[in-house]
């Protein structure tokens, strides 16, 4: 398990941040193309474009809250996450963010 101090600094892993803010991307993109009905689709439609508009802010924004959801990996688990991985952690946080 990740102590606190390792999540923090963890958020100057520009790799690790790199890959989080391409996964933000990619779920604004799948939101842009959602269905109608989606609950939440009109607020998760604002927080897309604010993605599109400034990728890496939205993805600052969001960077801990995907690290504290992983506060029970260990540092090494989290900079190995695999990209699929990292999608279903931001794409399980867009709603936190998406509130119009």
């Amino acid at each position: 398990m990740a102590s606190y101090a390792e999540l923090y600094s963890l958020r100057s892993d520009s790799a690790l941040k790199n890959r989080v803010n391409v996964a933000v991307i990619v779920a604004a993109e799948a939101i842009r193309s959602e269905d109608g009905a989606t609950p939440n689709h009109a607020n998760r439609l604002v927080w897309a474009a604010a993605v599109f508009a400034a990728p890496s802010a939205e993805a600052d924004r969001m960077f801990m809250a995907i690290l504290a959801a992983n506060k029970d990996a260990t540092v090494a688990q989290i900079q190995s996450a695999t990209d699929a991985a990292i999608q279903t952690k931001v794409d399980a946080t867009v709603d936190l963010f998406a509130t119009g």
